[in-house]
């Protein structure tokens, strides 16, 4: 499931982003196999931070947003016409979007919430 960040209006791209993070971190894990023995080990990742706990909550996110778009066929109609088109251009037409309707804003951004949080949470920067 993709979506599209913009400014203050934002609306990651949630699959694309957990992809990328869970990635790094599993390349991470793949390097420190094969790092020299005798540098130190990392410091070791806050509890239910580990890549499982973000495919668990993208996970979740990208279900309830399935579920959101479903439910409102205008929203996903929109969504899927941005296919294609400059990332520039798809930032600039989901900021005129959501300024014009406030409420699915709002929507998407609480189905993200628990994405941001854990992000805040495991201090895992912004990957926009």
């Amino acid at each position: 499931m993709v979506f599209f960040g913009c400014g203050t209006s934002r609306v990651v791209a949630a699959g694309m982003a957990a992809g990328a993070i869970s990635g790094a971190i599993l390349f991470g894990a793949a390097g420190l196999a094969m790092a020299d023995p005798t540098d130190a080990p990392p410091a070791p990742a806050p509890p239910n931070c580990t890549a499982a706990d973000l495919a668990g909550v993208s996970a979740g996110v990208a279900a309830a947003t399935s579920d959101y778009l479903f439910a409102h066929p205008d929203v996903n109609d929109y969504f899927t016409s941005l296919k294609g088109q400059p990332r520039s251009d798809m930032r600039d037409q989901l900021k005129q979007y959501m300024d014009a309707n406030p409420q699915v804003h709002t929507d998407l951004e609480g189905i993200r919430q628990p994405l941001t949080d854990f992000r805040n949470r495991c201090q895992i920067g912004d990957n926009d």
